[in-house]
């Protein structure tokens, strides 16, 4: 049994001790970029982080913590990620049974039918916007219709971090308007505001958004080469064609899990059922391609095809087709394929908690908030320390909550109604979670599409403007709803 210190034991940090850990982790991050490039987060920023919470722990120690109080915070910050975690090995083991089934062939081999390069980002944004809105999960799209439409941009020879940006745009906007959002729920209970008052608040800055995005997309896709200067893949369509039993009805794989999202069921079963339904399309479609991943020796033929959808969900489907473009196209998945992925989103939640326990960010969040004087400075406060905290604690739900909890009070003193609390809660917390690499969600989305953070940072659009408009708005006093008469110090 952990052995409790009291409050009175501890000094508070030092404002120069809270920001050390941060300088020297931005400092490491920094240099693993530069010496490892895209491989930055196959270990180098996992050791970053391990390393930044050493220090941040021997700060708490020195601050009269004992090391089993850091060492329970820690445990109960990694704790909070289990569940994203078990997600991230159930989306890599429905990719791997999506691609023997035929289910993302078929949605590619359809998407280069009706998609054309001109409209094809603005489009990809706007299928996964309703549908992350009808289902609730950003996540959930990504992992299947965003999989599908990075291999329609190959196959279109358009770019693979544009279309990730605009998957992820569409889906957060969706994601972030729908009732049946985690986060959408999370925000105004956490400040103890009304869900359908802050979804109503939330169109204001959101609405705008999207647009200005769509746009954007659109000028992007207009101006892009409108030919696929892969050669390769030139052939595409018929390459998997010769390779697959192509088909509207592998498309139900899809359509269960979808189902499943809209009637509540929690993402982790509902992405393992769709992977176990696409195991059962793949031995009734694709029965030659599942023999041959669990071929064996002596093996006789229901044994091989037990053991080739095994394989398939601990190591991914891999196909030889005679065209090396398309095999890595396809080639994919499996839950062995997001080990390197899990293994930062324990480091970064690690770093988290002991920053969080240690009082270190507390200190930095309570600096930061004595230079908010008007009510535009203190919603732009709210927005960065989210996106800080989701850079610190690589958690969006802590971002989210640990915001909330820090300025719920202020808010209420300067007579502003909680939506505009949980409001940018979202705006800083919920969108910009996708554009930092060891944040679960930016872990999990370059994981799921196979194209890293930073390359696709700049085209997420929507999530880029979003804060942006909102801190605009704050400034201009448009829509910031008061309970009492704001004291002047709170006015823009």
């Amino acid at each position: 049994m952990s052995e409790t210190v009291l409050p009175n034991t501890r000094r508070p940090p030092r404002l120069w001790l809270a920001l050390l850990p941060l300088l020297l982790l931005a400092g490491m991050l920094g240099m693993a970029v530069f010496l490892f490039k895209d491989n930055s987060s196959q270990g180098p920023n996992q050791i970053a982080l391990i390393l930044a919470s050493m220090v941040a722990a021997l700060i708490g120690l020195s601050n009269g913590q004992r090391w089993q109080e850091i060492q329970d915070g820690m445990v109960q910050g990694i704790s909070l990620a289990i569940i994203p975690m078990l997600i991230l090995l159930a989306v890599g083991a429905l990719i791997g049974a999506w691609m023997l089934s035929g289910t993302v062939p078929t949605l590619i081999v359809y998407g280069l039918q009706l998609m054309h390069p001109s409209y094809f980002y603005p489009a990809a944004c706007l299928v996964c916007a309703i549908v992350a809105l009808a289902i609730g999960s950003s996540w959930t799209v990504a992992g299947t219709l965003g999989v599908a439409l990075i291999g329609v941009a190959q196959g279109l020879g358009m770019s693979p971090a544009i279309t990730a940006g605009a998957v992820i745009s569409g889906a957060y906007f969706g994601d972030k308007i729908s009732p049946l959002s985690e986060t959408t729920n999370l925000a105004p209970a956490a400040v103890e505001s009304e869900l359908f008052a802050h979804i109503r608040h939330m169109l204001w800055t959101t609405i705008p958004s999207l647009v200005v995005a769509l746009v954007l997309f659109t000028i992007v896709g207009l101006s892009a080469n409108t030919h696929s200067t892969d050669v390769s893949l030139g052939e595409l369509p018929d390459i998997l064609r010769a390779n697959f039993n192509i088909g509207p009805h592998l498309l139900i794989p899809l359509a269960v899990v979808v189902i499943l999202a809209i009637k509540k069921m929690p993402a982790y079963p509902a992405i393992l059922i769709g992977a176990l339904t696409g195991l059962v399309f793949a031995a009734l479609f694709q029965t030659q391609a599942m023999l041959q991943m669990g071929s064996a020796e002596g093996r006789p033929q229901w044994l091989a095809m037990l053991a080739g959808g095994w394989q398939v969900m601990a190591d991914g489907f891999s196909i030889e087709t005679g065209n090396a473009a398309a095999d890595d196209l396809v080639s994919r998945g499996g839950m062995s394929s997001m080990l390197s992925t899990i293994w930062l989103i324990v480091c970064a939640m690690g770093f988290g908690s002991v920053m969080e326990r240690t009082g270190l960010l507390e200190q930095l969040i309570r600096m930061v908030l004595k230079l908010a004087r008007s009510t535009g400075a203190l919603v732009t406060t709210t927005i960065a320390t989210a996106f800080g905290i989701n850079v610190v604690s690589a958690d969006q739900y802590m971002s989210i909550v640990l915001t909330g909890r820090l300025y719920r009070e202020e808010y209420e003193r300067r007579g502003l109604a909680p939506v505009n609390l949980s409001r940018a809660l979202e705006d800083g917390g919920t969108l910009t979670s996708p554009l930092v690499p060891w944040n679960t969600c930016g872990a999990y989305m370059a994981a799921t599409l196979g194209v890293a953070t930073l390359d696709y940072l700049p085209y997420v659009f929507f999530n880029l403007l979003n804060p942006l408009i909102a801190i605009l708005m704050a400034y201009a006093g448009f829509k910031i709803l008061r309970t009492t008469p704001a004291v002047a110090s709170s006015r823009s």
